[in-house]
Formats: structure tokens, sequence, C-alpha cells
């Protein structure tokens, strides 16, 4: 079995910044991609940001230049730095992380934290 926890979340002005991280443990022979989603309030879940094995990175359009994705593998963890934050930015943020526990490899999803940007 395999946990996810997510800290960082909260309210910050516009301008501000926030970092976000996502623990994983129980029984994790590896992980591979880690990613950071996000979902507004009346919409879906989008990509925020993914990053994989060898640390090459993927950005939405909409944070590039301002958030950066990093990881810890001897942590098992990934962090989200966001900077620059704007309002439009305000949403609960999942990490999600492919990983092999075991013989099985999956896809899991943190509890979610909330961010709020006030403008």
């Amino acid at each position: 079995q395999v946990q996810l926890v997510e800290s960082g979340g909260g309210l910050v002005q516009a301008g501000g910044s926030l970092r976000l991280s996502c623990a994983a443990s129980g029984t994790i022979l590896s992980i591979n991609v880690m990613g950071w989603y996000r979902q507004a309030p009346g919409k879906q879940r989008e990509l925020v940001a993914t990053i994989n094995t060898g640390g090459n990175t993927n950005y939405a359009d909409s944070v590039k230049g301002r958030f950066t994705i990093s990881r810890d593998n001897a942590k098992n963890t990934v962090y989200l730095q966001m900077n620059s934050l704007k309002p439009e930015d305000t949403a609960v943020y999942y990490c999600n992380l492919n990983v092999l526990s075991g013989l099985r490899l999956a896809n899991y999803w943190g509890q979610g934290t909330q961010v709020t940007v006030s403008s």
C-alpha cells in the first residue's frame, strides 16, 4: 500500500509564493513520473507540471516561468514552488505519482491541498 501526504497550501496575496510538498510512503520500489494537478471550482482538473526520473519537466503554459517542480528521490517527495501567484491560480492542488510497489505499477493521488490567492 502507498500513501501520499500533501502539505504547504494556504492563503496568500497576489504576487506571493507558496511551496507545496507531497511525500509518499509505503512499499515503494520506484517512482516514475511525479506530477501536480489542480482543480478550480466548476472546472475540470488540469495538469500543472510533471517531472520524470531523468529530471525532465513539463509545465502548463499558464504557469511557465512562475512555478518550478522538483523531486527528492531519497525522500520519495515531489515539490511545487509557486512564485508570482495570481488569483487565477486559486484551486485545490493534487499530486499524482506513478509508483512501482511490489509487482504493481499504479498512479496514486494525494488528498489535495487548497491554494487561495487573494487580489
